[in-house]
């Protein structure tokens, strides 16, 4: 493997074109803007000391923008990955600040390593694990945890550090009376401006403004002292070096986080990544070069203080619009952080937690998507009470038992749609060759003595049984008139052992009961199989034909054969 291979950003560094700069600088410094809120409202949802979000937007940035493939994709905290790691962290019950920030960085460091590792091996499928349906109900689930969780902040209350639904509206309802005014109207203020700052003017940072007026306020006013909470002293300076724990016992009780952030944080890189990239010809997402590149990054997090990070839906698409070309607009978001840690942390002193809160809600209220409840209740029932299944576990047992609901949830459906493929009985068109299903299409030439059947899928050890009792279901409503079987093979896409045995037993029976049985357009791994085990011989060679219509005429010609036999014997 090349050294350009390893290292994507070699493909457009050494060729950097000046017209690009503009675009990277504006895009580079919008981003930025946007994840100094970001990043430290998001650390504050991970349980985390906000500095913890800057920090894990330095060098895992620089990581991600020489070794990732996407060249818009915005990597840092994300509210998603956020909750998850404040919900791992807490399995562990830190005796301290400093033990939960080594617990942060431990599990930044096994999320980096499994990535990492998954793309080395190139694993980049197994996120296909995670239908539509479950994803779309697990996010929808996790936001409103997410914003459950910031009511008191919001509020300004105490509320118990749950990731269970209603035992935070519970909570929020015998407390409601405790609710700090003031600190609720800078929060909904905040929110207002945030949404609404882009109406104005779309290159306006909304979640800056917000947090410049809310300091100003906070300043001006004297509001910290009328029992406004706010985020207090700021540590300024690079972030440093640190380790994770090697413990073990750690390890075991992070690792099912760490697998969950692993994917959930890949699947919403990759989907963010290919939609940007559909809109950019001149270069590839590759998924084992993106794990790479994020695991690189998560590894480069747990060295520098920070926590696991992905690339974020809301960053990465006002990256593209403000004109980002190549991974310079991360060099230069990264830089902008840099000199925010260095000269402008003591700024943030007075930052009310009610707009790192508002800034969270506002970025995950996208994430409620009903839109798709409602098209899948429409249109696919199955989807619809799978999305709604995990939606209601996520909600009600946690962000960890509602992923693994929704994969267990996916497979269930895989296997079991597999178990049942779809079967259609074929009717010859009028006048032509071709055969269609019969409960699609109207007035069809079916014979009396032929039953026509496509089974779609692959015959395999779990679906044996359903073909033969579908089978037998349609040969019986032939009736007694029934003479030949044609199977239509061409959506049969493999067979294992398992089936080439079975079918030998039903072709061999069928036969008994005196009907006879073709194969048509048997693609050639079936095919393959078929003769590995000996069955094409005895099925017999000129059994096998090209199409339906050359099945059943071959069978009529020997039909007419035998009974012209039969005719002579007689006259003789």
């Amino acid at each position: 493997m090349s050294v350009k291979n390893m290292i994507p950003a070699l493909e457009w560094l050494p060729n950097y074109k000046k017209a690009w700069l503009q675009g990277d600088l504006s895009a580079g410094l919008t981003v930025g803007v946007m994840l100094i809120p970001q990043g430290m409202a998001y650390a504050m949802l991970a349980g985390l000391p906000p500095i913890h979000g800057l920090y894990a937007v330095t060098v895992p940035l620089i990581l991600y923008a020489l070794l990732g493939t996407s060249r818009q994709l915005a990597v840092g905290p994300v509210a998603m990955v956020s909750l998850l790691t404040a919900s791992g962290i807490s399995a562990l019950q830190p005796a301290g600040p400093e033990v939960y920030l080594l617990f942060a960085v431990t599990l930044a460091f096994l999320v980096g390593i499994i990535q990492f590792g998954m793309g080395l091996f190139r694993l980049g499928f197994l996120v296909n694990f995670l239908s539509h349906p479950v994803i779309s109900g697990f996010t929808s689930a996790a936001a409103i945890i997410i914003g459950l969780s910031q009511l008191k902040h919001l509020l300004g209350i105490k509320l118990p550090n749950s990731e269970h639904a209603h035992e935070i509206v519970i909570s929020a309802a015998q407390h409601i009376g405790e609710t700090h005014w003031l600190s609720l109207a800078i929060g909904l203020i905040s929110i207002v401006v945030i949404k609404y700052a882009r109406y104005i003017h779309k290159a306006l940072p909304g979640a800056l403004l917000a947090v410049v007026a809310g300091i100003l306020a906070v300043w001006a006013g004297g509001l910290a002292e009328m029992g406004v909470r706010i985020v207090g002293k700021v540590p300024q300076g690079l972030p440093g070096f640190s380790l994770p724990a090697f413990d073990l016992g750690t390890w075991q009780v992070l690792i099912p986080t760490a697998l969950t952030i692993s994917l959930v944080g890949f699947m919403e890189s990759f989907a963010v990544a290919k939609a940007i990239q559909a809109k950019h010809k001149n270069y590839e997402v590759n998924s084992n070069k993106e794990l790479v590149g994020l695991g690189a990054a998560n590894i480069g997090a747990a060295f520098f203080q920070g926590y696991p990070v992905t690339g974020g839906f809301s960053r990465t698409a006002v990256n593209d619009q403000a004109g980002a070309q190549t991974g310079m607009a991360s060099l230069i978001s990264s830089a902008l952080i840099v000199l925010t840690l260095l000269f402008l942390t003591p700024l943030f002193y007075n930052l009310p937690n009610a707009v790192l809160a508002a800034v969270i809600l506002v970025a995950v209220a996208g994430l409620i998507d009903y839109k798709e409840a409602v098209k899948l209740w429409r249109n696919d029932r199955s989807d619809f009470w799978m999305l709604l299944a995990t939606f209601v576990i996520t909600l009600t047992l946690g962000i960890e038992t509602g992923i693994g609901a929704g994969v267990v949830l996916s497979l269930a459906v895989v296997i079991f749609r597999s178990t049942r493929p779809h079967v259609a009985v074929l009717g010859r068109v009028p006048d032509s060759n071709f055969y269609r299903n019969v409960e699609r299409f109207k007035n069809l030439e079916l014979r009396p003595d032929v039953l026509v059947v496509r089974f779609d899928g692959p015959l395999y050890f779990a679906n044996l049984n359903y073909f033969k009792d579908k089978m037998d279901e349609l040969s019986a409503a032939k009736g007694n008139a029934l003479r030949l079987i044609v199977l239509n093979a061409d959506s049969i896409s493999h067979m294992d052992s398992s089936a080439v045995h079975a079918l030998e037993e039903w072709v061999k029976d069928t036969r008994k009961r005196g009907i006879a049985v073709s194969f048509t357009s048997v693609i050639g791994p079936v095919r393959d199989a078929l003769n590995r085990w000996g069955l094409v011989d005895v099925i017999g060679e000129d059994h096998f034909f090209m199409n339906n219509q050359q099945a059943v005429d071959a069978f009529t010609e020997k039909q007419e054969a035998n009974h012209f036999q039969e005719y002579v014997l007689q006259a003789n």
